[in-house]
């Protein structure tokens, strides 16, 4: 798989376009956007026509790293 890094080229997203960059659905998109970064519903209902740029999409796949379970540690011995 190609990292995020390099296969961001285009300057803006659809919203479509940012979930399949980042490899979720639309509804997982928009629970990512609705956990940390949104404040009402109302807000949450304009993603659809906002425009997403690469810099959002890297913030978003940040956030959705630090929503993930933590890693277990592998014991060193």
């Amino acid at each position: 798989m190609i990292p995020l890094a390099t296969r961001l080229s285009k300057s803006q997203y659809s919203e479509r376009e940012a979930a399949d960059e980042l490899g979720v659905s639309v509804e997982q998109l928009r629970l990512l956007i609705r956990s940390h970064i949104v404040e009402t519903d109302e807000d949450l209902n304009n993603v659809s026509v906002a425009s997403f740029h690469p810099s959002d999409l890297l913030l978003l796949k940040i956030l959705s790293g630090l929503s993930a379970p933590p890693t277990p540690e592998i014991p060193r011995g």
